[in-house]
């Protein structure tokens, strides 16, 4: 089910969403003030679209808790799991794996503003003790917010090549790149590439990301995470920043490793 205006006013209270509902489309919370262009015409299941209109209103987080526990109930007292013949088991196993989930961790890192810059990924797959994690985007007079984007593009890039998952969700600890290309390059775009105040900065990867990301955003989520909070997906993205710096890779390249303790 297509996220259409209709829809948004069916799950909107005050022209908001409480965090429950955030949470379901994968936007922070407080929701910015163009989160409605940011899930525009998102394709939603059934399951998703009835909760986002159950949560609607101003409910206190217990209450958003509870009717999410509620739904989850219902939804499996009317589909009871089933003794299956081998021949149904096995269309089923192909489904799930079919819509499985894919995250991809992405950051920047930056040595001096401007300086030498590079991007990191970690890439969790269904085997998620094991992700791949690339380097790479080395740039010798890079900034911070470069890095961040050119991480952003790489990982919508694998997003787009990995088609056999049903959702993919990138978290990056850098709010600025995720504003840039999941809200302020709609308005932008709309005033042709120009914003009150003066340029663009870094208007070339904003276009690139962005045009990507708007072709592919019904099955891409793209959430924030505080940096450097222990998340360990974020840390691997963050060493293999440092790892682009370090090889002066300008092409992504995978690292090799034994244990993940040793890259932390």
């Amino acid at each position: 089910m297509k996220l259409t205006n209709q829809l948004l006013e069916l799950i909107s209270y005050g022209d908001s969403l409480n965090r429950s509902q955030c949470e379901l489309l994968g936007l922070s919370y407080p929701p910015s003030d163009g989160w409605r262009e940011e899930v525009f015409g998102r394709e939603l299941s059934v399951g998703d679209t009835n909760l986002l209109i159950m949560l609607r209103g101003k409910l206190a987080l217990v209450a958003q808790k509870q009717i999410v526990s509620n739904y989850k109930k219902l939804s499996q007292f009317h589909n009871p799991k089933t003794t299956d013949s081998p021949k149904t088991k096995n269309i089923q196993s192909q489904k799930v794996s079919s819509i499985d989930s894919l995250e991809i961790y992405c950051d920047g890192a930056c040595q001096g503003n401007p300086g030498k810059a590079g991007s990191g990924v970690a890439i969790y797959g269904r085997d998620k003790s094991s992700p791949t994690l690339l380097y790479g985007d080395y740039d010798p007079k890079g900034t911070n917010n470069t890095a961040e984007l050119n991480a952003l593009y790489k990982a919508l890039l694998l997003a787009q090549e990995y088609e056999e998952y049903g959702r993919v969700t990138i978290i990056s600890d850098s709010k600025y790149s995720i504003d840039c290309i999941t809200t302020w390059s709609y308005g932008w775009k709309r005033n042709g590439w120009k914003r009150k105040g003066g340029e663009i900065k870094n208007l070339d990867i904003i276009k690139l990301t962005h045009k990507l990301y708007d072709d592919i955003k019904h099955r891409v989520v793209i959430r924030h995470v505080k940096g450097h909070s222990g998340v360990e997906g974020n840390e691997l993205a963050d060493r293999m920043a440092i790892k682009a710096i370090e090889f002066k890779a300008t092409k992504y390249k995978k690292y090799d490793y034994q244990s993940i303790s040793e890259v932390l």
